[in-house]
């Protein structure tokens, strides 16, 4: 069987079982690539050499013909012995990659789009699909600067960029503009300059029946334009504003692949059942705080705008219900919320604590016989909505709503229990293997279930517990589950946390350097711009970075990056400004790369201990590493002891979203 290549992110090959095959170092991977992009003409060893080399060695054209006979060995281990080369061949003064189109996953990436314009949009928009989860980074991603990948570097990401919004006029064009707008608003938010991102980004909302947002979008996009390029929008963005304002007819409907005018059916019965609706109800019956609290789960899920309001309007809702003095409908209200919840850091801690209290309420006012299932709900919501926190009920409240639903045999209320026995799974570092259990759990009852949510929400504790524990090959796994899921259900959120950690899998491979591993996760970060995760979001990219230079014993200073330099590391409120709840921990170690010792010493004294949540051990690592530089002995020892647990597991990555390395070398240091 022929071996596949990808340059869709760092440069690879695969066998026929979809294993990665060795290629050794950074030189044999060049070669690969310089002869993908040759695509299968011969580069002559002279042209390899002035590409390899800046300032090339002796004995250069014989290092090239030791990683081409390098290659060979791996791409074609079942080789005899002295016959010739079927992949990588040797052709007059070079070599050749000779393979199918269908090896090389920029190749059929190309097809594809190429493709797509004359499919109908049903498949296109599959295919689409397809190719682009295909990406695994940048294109050439160790190589994409060098002279000679460059260029192709910069055509296949524009390619990419076209394919998304290709891909996005399918989906409307089947009827699923709201799935489209969440795909757009990342896209155009990574890419402001691209005035095809924003028209149908604009048009989806506006088929989603949201005209003030799509005006909104124009208008912004008129704005950008104007201050950073000095121009005006183009006509398609003029005529789309113009045609929105007016309301005009062909806007409202979809097109299909031969341009005849469809009906959107999900809209048409939503407006239908909603008027239904509003009609037959009671304006003060109790059923509408019923209904609206199913209606505030499904708007957690959308991505966007939905997950902040969700919050805030069941905030509401759950007073409302107190407000009837009904202790049964009140625990209906609150337990309906059963929204999966994967990070440990809360998004609102007041608005949290707000239902806490609500739901302890409730507690109390039940009936002390009966209502199991509803008070195993709320018991959950107790263990969920405290998370992160020091609160010693969560455990207790996630231990109760387990046993109560493994002794209800309710599939629906048990991975309830299971998102909150995993939010509560942070007593102390080094628990990944636990958390894994969990998720595996997850996702064989929603797989035999049909709990889809739920068993998103596994695959995405599997991927952070593999992570933390270096298994990034079943972590890949599980991404792609996670993702396949999440674009069958549209759960636009996931791909916050998988693009997260295609930061991280770069990261952690450590074959790339610094630089690159700092734009992916800038370019990860660009997805958590309005995903409305503030615990998520505040502080991550900095910190991400940080960790990044720590690894690379590079300097802290952030001054090439925007306005992570720009704070006054004495000053805690500039500190918090950019670095928000890691400040703390992080302090220390900036004011130790500017050489201020007597303040890197008192603001360690002054760091608490970390949070017992998803980056603890990543911040036990911070601490250590300060105390270690300053000679502070006793919070060496007490950092020792924090991180001994998780001596066999990667400091940070459990989070799924960043690493500081593995934790036995962090303590080694200490020891030492």
């Amino acid at each position: 069987m022929v071996p596949a290549f990808g340059v869709l992110g760092p440069v690879t090959a695969w066998d026929a079982d979809g294993n990665a095959i060795p290629l050794k170092g950074p030189r044999h991977r060049s070669v690969l690539a310089r002869l993908v992009i040759a695509r299968g003409r011969v580069v002559p060893v002279s042209r390899l050499v002035d590409d390899l080399w800046a300032d090339p060695p002796a004995d250069a054209v014989g290092a090239v013909r030791t990683f081409v006979a390098a290659l060979r060995r791996a791409l074609e281990p079942d080789r005899p012995p002295r016959t010739p080369a079927r992949l990588l061949v040797t052709d007059g003064p070079g070599y050749a990659l000779r393979t199918t189109t269908d090896a090389v996953d920029a190749w059929r990436f190309e097809e594809t789009v190429a493709a797509a314009p004359a499919l109908p949009p049903k498949e296109a928009a599959v295919r689409l699909e397809e190719a682009l989860g295909r990406w695994r980074g940048p294109a050439y991603a160790e190589f994409a600067d060098q002279p000679w990948a460059r260029a192709d570097s910069r055509r296949l990401t524009e390619l990419r960029l076209h394919a998304v919004e290709l891909h996005a006029e399918a989906l409307m064009s089947l009827g699923q503009a709201d799935r489209a707008a969440a795909d757009l608003r990342a896209h155009s938010a990574e890419h402001p300059w691209r005035e095809n991102a924003w028209r149908l980004l604009a048009l989806a909302l506006y088929r989603t029946g949201r005209q003030a947002d799509a005006l909104d979008v124009l208008r912004r996009a008129r704005t950008l334009l104007a201050d950073q390029l000095g121009v005006d929008p183009g006509p398609g963005l003029r005529s789309l504003e113009a045609d929105i304002l007016r309301q005009a007819d062909h806007l409202g409907r979809q097109a299909d692949h031969l341009g005849q005018p469809v009906d959107n059916p999900a809209g048409r019965v939503w407006g239908q059942v909603s008027a239904a609706y509003d009609r037959t109800v009671a304006p003060d019956a109790r059923a509408r705080l019923e209904s609206t609290a199913g209606l505030l789960r499904s708007l957690a899920v959308t991505g966007g705008s939905g997950l902040p309001a969700a919050r805030e309007h069941r905030v509401a809702a759950v007073a409302a219900a107190e407000e009837l003095g009904d202790a049964e409908l009140t625990a209906r209200v609150i337990g309906a919320y059963d929204v999966p919840a994967i990070w440990t850091r809360l998004d609102d801690p007041e608005q949290a604590a707000h239902v806490v209290a609500a739901a302890e309420r409730t507690l109390a006012a039940l009936p002390a016989v009966g209502h199991e299932a509803a008070k195993a709900r709320l018991l959950a919501t107790i263990a969920l909505e405290s998370r992160g926190t020091s609160l010693a009920r969560g455990p207790q409240a996630a231990r109760q709503a387990e046993e109560t639903a493994r002794r209800l045999d309710d599939p629906l209320l048990l991975a309830f229990a299971l998102n909150a026995a995993f939010m509560q799974c942070f007593g102390r570092a080094g628990l990944a293997p636990r958390r894994d259990e969990i998720g595996a759990e997850l996702v064989a009852l929603s797989a035999r279930h049909g709990l889809a949510d739920f068993e998103i929400l596994g695959h995405l504790v599997r991927l952070q517990a593999r992570c933390a524990l270096g298994d990034f090959t079943a972590a890949d796994r599980h991404a792609a589950a996670a993702d396949t899921l999440a674009v069958r259900h549209e759960r636009p959120l996931v791909g916050v946390f998988t693009g997260w950690y295609a930061a991280l899998r770069l990261d952690a491979a450590g074959q790339a350097p610094a630089t690159d591993v700092e734009a992916a996760y800038r370019n990860a970060a660009v997805l958590l711009h309005d995903a409305g995760m503030p615990g998520v979001a505040d502080g991550l990219l900095p910190l991400a970075l940080l960790c990044v230079r720590l690894r690379h014993a590079l300097p802290l200073r952030f001054d090439e990056f925007d306005e992570f330099d720009q704070c006054d590391e004495s000053n805690e409120s500039d500190v918090d400004m950019v670095w928000g709840p890691y400040a703390p921990w992080v302090r220390p170690l900036l004011l130790l790369d500017r050489g201020h010792r007597p303040e890197a010493a008192e603001a360690l004294r002054a760091t608490p201990e970390p949070p017992r949540d998803l980056l603890q051990e990543a911040l036990w690592c911070l601490t250590g590493r300060a105390a270690r530089a300053l000679g502070d002995r006793r919070t060496m020892a007490r950092a020792h002891a924090a991180l001994t647990p998780a001596a066999n597991e990667l400091a940070g990555a459990g989070s799924g979203l960043l690493t500081l390395g593995p934790v036995s070398a962090h303590l080694s240091d200490l020891a030492v």
